[in-house]
């Protein structure tokens, strides 16, 4: 065997035969020379044919034997090639995989495919490729497109179809080829999404956000068109009582039952959004002031005679109703809501009527300019620290001594007059700025009391502020490190905010006594809280409504129902204070009835700090 017959052959005999070579010494001198190269110094090349004869072999290629139907399965996609001349659809090996409720030879032809398609689809592959407006200049159009089959099998399938058509001599589709995917509950996921940023999850209606889109465009539309819109605010106006009787979980199942009564008597164009917790709102296409009554009639009519359907049996809601209608008295989707609130405020102060409709006047025209301007005073105040403290005594009935006083707000303008809260507050309340009068009162208030460590001092926060996440922040931040402050601050929240949401009330309560503060609920019988509510609620004084108190010594009936809420206080061990006390006997009568605090004019009007260094030297003459 020469060497070039060794060389000639494969690897592994080239290594065997070259073994037997070099270990045998069989081999001639010049083989065993090259094959012996352990002399060979760094530098030198190894001889080729001793370098081919030591070459490792190399590792044989992997197999790839992945198949592609398999591949597709895994991301359940199916490919398809569409004939559009022919109508032949022609789908990869796999469809019965990704489609398994689908037979392929009901789907061999776009018609076929085309008839699976649910009522719901937005669109279609047809749309997709032969409505497309682009043309094919060679490397063909690119289309992607969602609809939805049914595949009589009840279930609803939602397909991703994405791919890219072809064109003929006039670049219009006649070849397509794509893939189509399964995306059944990605879809159904994004769906839920789309929904609830569009719809109340308790009625199914519009919420406010699309209420207020929707109405935008529709009055656009009216405005181009030259047709009339109607806006109807609607407001639950026993909701409260409902609450009270039955429990939140009734209440919301009355909001939703008459949700579907309102829909079922409207015209298919026709919407309606839950503005608020208790109200809503309807848009009205092409519905001009007659219709408007005919419209608004309709909904109290269907209210009236149809209770609602509950868990706990049937109930009856009632409803006011305000109207406006478009473009007469509002040209944008803002005032419009504005004038139905107001012309919902004019139903709700009807005894007559529950349906009022806006018109302009000049009485309302005037009541807008005036709180324009009580507007800019309060702002002027503010910057200017001319909002000030008036105190007034609240007299404890066993000593006949001042036991606190509550810390009222003024507002002095810039001519030294005073204004009265009555004629600020509910302007302040209506354009949000009444957070900004509670935190300058808190920070009045506090700052008496660290000036006068031995007086106390109740005060009042609106609604707006108790239900503000960081107002027990702010409070505490006011107080500072200071404890004896804090127990010598009593904190007022009406009853109407206090039995709107028990369980939010309750967490307020127990987030101000965090801070050291006590806690008040002040006009007490105004929102008739039940036993039950004001036992949950953990309040350490209780002001009885001052409405039920003026008149106390000559009305039979407001005294009946007084003692009856002071009996209800004592029977919870809260202590009592009765305001608006006007006169002796009415003082009198309470004292007897054991209420331990006393407050009204009778004992003292509520004075400015100004007005109290200036009676004190007459008071000290007087003594």
């Amino acid at each position: 065997m020469s060497s070039n017959d060794i060389v000639r052959r494969p690897n592994s005999i080239l290594r065997k035969s070259l073994a037997e070579v070099i270990n045998n010494q069989k081999a001639p001198e010049e083989l065993r020379l090259r094959a012996d190269f352990s002399h060979i110094t760094p530098g030198h090349a190894i001889p080729p044919p001793v370098a081919e004869m030591i070459a490792p072999e190399p590792e044989p290629e992997p197999e790839h034997n992945v198949d592609p139907r398999q591949i597709l399965n895994s991301i359940g996609e199916v490919v398809y090639t569409w004939d559009l001349n022919s109508d032949q659809l022609v789908w990869g090996a796999n469809l019965s995989d990704v489609l398994p409720t689908t037979a392929p030879d009901v789907i061999n032809t776009g018609m076929g495919w085309a008839e699976l398609l649910a009522g719901e689809s937005p669109s279609s592959r047809y749309a997709a490729v032969k409505e497309s407006s682009g043309r094919d200049t060679g490397p063909g159009v690119p289309f992607q497109v969602y609809y939805c089959l049914s595949d009589g099998s009840g279930q609803s399938i939602w397909i991703e179809d994405t791919g890219r058509w072809f064109g003929g001599p006039r670049g219009e589709a006649v070849k397509a080829h794509g893939v189509i995917r399964v995306v059944t509950e990605r879809y159904e996921a994004d769906r839920r999404l789309i929904y609830q940023s569009k719809y109340d999850a308790l009625t199914g209606a519009f919420n406010r956000d699309q209420l207020t889109k929707h109405l935008a465009t529709s009055v656009e539309a009216a405005i181009r068109e030259q047709r009339p819109l109607t806006v109807l605010l609607a407001n639950i106006d026993n909701l409260g009582i409902i609450n009270r009787a039955y429990g939140y979980h009734v209440a919301d199942e009355v909001i939703a039952g008459l949700a579907r009564n309102l829909r079922a008597h409207m015209r298919g164009a026709d919407v309606i959004a839950r503005f608020a917790g208790n109200k809503f709102a309807f848009v009205l296409e092409s519905c001009d002031a007659e219709q408007m009554v005919i419209a608004a009639r309709r909904f109290l009519k269907v209210t009236n005679t149809k209770p609602i359907a509950t868990s706990v049996g049937p109930v009856q809601a009632t409803l006011r109703i305000g109207g406006v209608g478009a473009p007469r008295h509002g040209r944008t989707q803002q005032v419009l809501l504005q004038h139905a609130e107001e012309a919902l405020e004019m139903a709700r102060g009807n005894a007559t009527d529950r349906f009022a409709v806006y018109s302009e006047s000049l009485v309302r025209h005037d009541a807008r300019m005036c709180a324009a301007e009580v507007t800019r005073e309060i702002t002027s105040a503010m910057a200017d620290d001319r909002i000030e403290l008036a105190l007034q005594p609240v007299i404890d009935s066993r000593t006949g001594k001042p036991a606190f006083f509550e810390s009222l707000v003024r507002l002095r303008r810039q001519d030294g007059s005073l204004i009265q809260p009555d004629t600020f507050l509910p302007t302040a309340e209506r354009v949000g700025l009444i957070k900004l009068l509670d935190q300058r009162m808190l920070d009045l208030t506090v700052d008496y009391l660290r000036q006068n460590p031995e007086v106390r001092l109740a005060f009042n926060v609106s609604p707006a502020t108790a239900h503000d996440p960081e107002w027990p922040l702010r409070l505490k931040a006011a107080i500072g490190p200071d404890a004896g402050i804090a127990k010598r601050l009593i904190v007022e929240i009406t009853e109407t905010f206090a039995i709107d949401n028990l369980d939010t009330t309750n967490r307020v309560i127990e987030e101000m006594k965090a801070v050291g503060v006590s806690v008040a609920m002040d006009d007490f019988g105004s929102g008739h809280t039940s036993f039950r509510g004001l036992r949950h609620l953990k309040f350490d004084l209780i002001k009885i409504d001052g409405a039920f108190i003026q008149n106390l010594a000559r009305s039979a009936d407001d005294r009946i129902f007084v003692r009856a809420l002071v009996d209800l206080a004592r029977h919870i061990g809260v202590p009592i204070v009765g305001e608006w006390i006007e006169d002796a006997e009415t003082a009198r009568i309470l004292t007897e009835w054991g209420v331990q605090y006393l407050q009204g004019h009778y004992f003292g009007k509520a004075q400015t700090l100004s007005e109290r260094l200036a009676s004190a030297p007459l008071m000290a003459k007087s003594a």
